[in-house]
């Protein structure tokens, strides 16, 4: 487990293997088949299970459970108790051949309490606290609501884009983007 720090009341199984410098709190349980990388945060109350895989730098919050088919690229955040599915016609006791899956793209965060369903989130996508996601969302959307819909779009700080006439936005951070149409937009590297 190299220099990753375990809480002596969390949970994790032989057979995970986690980065260096990645934080797993009290309560949480790690399972068998698990892959995290460096300097990961793994808060109280979480669960892992197995086949789950998370990048680095990775923040997951309390009461946020990640199930079979679940993968978060590098920097990306979970708020406390976002509820992942992964079988969208569950029955007690029957159990699909292959789990759906979801996949958290690079450095996109997740306000507390969203569900999302089998979906793919974009990169550096900001989805709103209590959402509940439906279906995919573009890089750098921003979305709202129950379902969850396109209502803007954010940087990669997460400031709020204004686009202008010409379909360009500029953040203060020093951001630049051009709108390719309603539902997608680019990052300009300057």
């Amino acid at each position: 487990m190299n220099s990753a720090k375990i809480h002596p009341q969390a949970l994790v199984d032989p057979g995970s293997t986690l980065g260096a410098g990645t934080r797993v709190w009290a309560f949480a349980h790690v399972c068998e088949g698990v892959v995290i990388g460096n300097d990961c945060n793994l808060c109280d109350h979480t669960f892992f299970e197995k086949g789950v895989r998370l990048g680095n730098r990775v923040t997951i919050k309390c009461g946020v459970y990640l199930w079979e088919g679940v993968k978060l690229e590098d920097d990306v955040f979970v708020g406390p108790c976002v509820a992942f599915t992964n079988d969208l016609r569950p029955r007690s006791k029957k159990y699909p051949a292959k789990f759906s899956s979801t996949r958290l793209s690079q450095g996109c965060s997740i306000g507390a309490n969203a569900t999302l369903l089998p979906v793919t989130i974009g990169r550096w996508a900001l989805i709103a606290a209590g959402s509940v996601v439906t279906r995919d969302v573009p890089d750098f959307a921003l979305v709202r609501g129950n379902p969850a819909r396109l209502t803007g779009w954010v940087c990669r700080c997460g400031e709020t884009l204004h686009f202008d006439a010409a379909a360009e936005a500029r953040c203060e951070c020093g951001g630049y983007f051009q709108k390719k149409s309603e539902t997608s937009i680019r990052e300009i590297n300057i």
